[in-house]
């Protein structure tokens, strides 16, 4: 990976990677992995080069430079397509099906696909980087035709019948176009990306939520804010990845549209066969001075040839639709795939939030328990209060300064002593039993 990194760094020169420099190595797999292009000859529109990783579907990658005018006229992208791809812009993910191209916007994936090579951001980033190994990797997987063998004749058929062949009508030895191929490289680094963020918080929010039900503090309550609010930014972001494969799974015209092999075989085949027409028709034409009668029939030759270009082009639309519908069956199949990794992972975040929300409703249980008890408290220490202040009253009544027989008896202090003393515990007792009549304290 740090040879990667140092490969994927900017080139001092305002050209690529010499190739005849002898201090550039070729890879152990015997080919370079990110030849440099001579970006000389490009011109600059105002907009400035920038730097992509172009990654061949033969696996063959390189570094680029190219402005943006020259990648919108090269993938045929409108300006605001290449727009979501600009890291300066915070922008939700999101996958267009376009005519040349597919434009993927997943996380730290921006690339664009097209139907002969991958064009990505150049980015140091690890997630980037896995991503370009990978595809390179699965590019050049050998052993695919072994396992196409113990498939069954059946799939063997039907699968060497669909346009994925090229022009001569040799069956590809994978049933995955390019496009796919890259497609799925990128769905599957964006789910394990946001699947190990996933993980890391579940792993920091299970002790800490733990810990602050048996110890509730202002710092653990202000680290499970930090965490929620974590928590909320991941669960849109990958609720956003499964709205837009659960909209491509919806929509068969957007999975058609982004079937770009297909469309490319189309376009060769008609080239293909308007060339061959045309070659048939010069070769074996009449002369324009041969006399030719308006009321003559047309020859045989020529009406058997429109009846079998009329049956050739029946045959090649059943053939087309027949072949539409498989592969958009097979794109279909390959985003429930990760539509069902990122429901997984968007079924975690929705688990751990709801163990947040069960932590925090007993918390508020806990506090508003020891809010009532502080209630009841308050409630008994008031009633003492009053009882208390029954003993202020009949000392005030007792200090005037009036004179009465009660100062002359020995024993009279002791006697309103005892009985001011029996009323208030008497109040007292009264005051709980009202209470405890009322239910506004357990007692």
């Amino acid at each position: 990976m740090a040879d990667l990194k140092e490969r994927l760094l900017p080139p001092k020169t305002a050209s690529a990677v010499n190739l005849r420099d002898g201090s550039y190595r070729p890879s152990a797999s015997g080919r370079q992995p990110f030849q440099g292009v001579d970006v000389m000859g490009l011109k600059k529109r105002g907009q400035g080069l920038r730097s992509w990783i172009r990654v061949d579907s033969s696996g063959n990658s390189q570094i680029i430079e190219v402005d943006k005018f020259t990648m919108m006229r090269r993938c045929d992208l409108p300006a605001r397509d290449l727009r979501l791809l600009d890291p300066l812009f915070v922008y939700p993910s999101t996958i267009l099906g376009r005519e040349k191209a597919i434009v993927v916007n997943l996380e730290q994936i921006r690339c664009i696909i097209t139907a002969d090579e991958v064009l990505l951001l150049n980015s140091l980033d690890n997630y980037v980087l896995q991503y370009v190994v990978e595809l390179q990797r699965r590019l050049t997987t050998a052993g695919v035709g072994e396992v196409w063998q113990s498939e069954g004749p059946e799939l063997n058929r039907r699968r060497s019948s669909r346009i994925y062949d090229n022009v001569f009508g040799t069956p590809s030895p994978d049933y995955l176009p390019f496009e796919f191929k890259a497609l799925e490289v990128a769905l599957e680094a964006a789910c394990t990306f946001l699947d190990s963020q996933a993980a890391e918080l579940e792993i920091e929010a299970y002790p800490l939520l733990d810990e602050l039900t048996s110890k509730i503090s202002t710092l653990n309550l202000e680290r499970v804010r930090r965490l929620k609010s974590r928590l909320v930014a991941l669960t849109r972001r990958v609720q956003k990845v499964r709205d837009e494969i659960e909209q491509l799974m919806d929509d068969d015209g957007d999975m058609a549209e982004m079937y770009l092999t297909e469309k490319k075989s189309r376009m060769e085949s008609s080239f293909y066969e308007q060339g061959s027409i045309g070659f048939k028709s010069n070769d074996g034409g009449v002369s324009a001075s041969a006399p030719v009668s308006p009321v003559s029939s047309p020859p045989d030759s020529r009406r058997l040839e429109k009846c079998l270009s009329i049956a050739r082009s029946r045959h090649e639309s059943m053939r087309s639709s027949e072949s539409s519908n498989e592969s958009i069956e097979e794109l279909e199949m390959l985003l429930e795939a990760y539509f069902v990794v990122i429901d997984s992972t968007l079924n975690k975040l929705t688990s751990l939030k709801e163990y947040i929300d069960d932590t925090e409703d007993f918390i508020n249980i806990q506090l508003d328990n020891v809010r009532n008890q502080l209630i009841q408290f308050e409630l008994i220490l008031t009633t003492a209060t009053f009882v208390v202040a029954i003993f202020g009253v009949v000392a005030g009544v007792f200090g005037m300064n009036f004179a009465i027989p009660l100062f002359d008896y020995p024993g009279a202090f002791k006697w309103v002593l005892m009985i001011t003393a029996v009323c208030g515990i008497t109040i007292f007792c009264a005051f709980v039993w009202f209470f405890k009549y009322r239910r506004l304290m357990p007692l």
